[in-house]
């Protein structure tokens, strides 16, 4: 199951009393106040939930899959690092691995 946007603003509301528009809005503005600050490369430090940090990846060669021989320049480019605070890395850990195993799926046929 997935949580969306949608699903934490309607649980929100059922916690809270809110209206779904007012807590819409204050997602959202949250969510766009940490795009702004990774855009302007600052560190957003979430206590007790995580941080998230722009990292810059080195440009490097890959390989296309579907014709191994030939290289492939892959160029320099920023993404976006997260680490889990500490009561997100607790709270997952307590977690029965087998609900977050994926089914398996059928090999691929020749």
């Amino acid at each position: 199951m997935t949580l969306t946007k949608r699903g934490l603003v309607l649980r929100i509301c059922e916690e809270t009393g809110q209206v779904q528009q007012q807590v819409f809005d204050v997602v959202q503005r949250t969510f766009d106040h940490i795009v702004k600050a990774l855009a302007n490369g600052e560190k957003v430090e979430l206590r007790n939930f995580g941080i998230f940090e722009v990292r810059v990846r080195k440009a490097r060669t890959g390989r296309n899959p579907s014709a191994p021989g030939i290289e492939v320049p892959i160029p320099e480019r920023s993404v976006v690092k997260f680490k889990a605070g500490r009561e997100m890395r607790l709270g997952v850990g307590k977690l029965n691995p087998k609900l977050v195993a994926k089914p398996e799926t059928q090999p691929p046929k020749v």
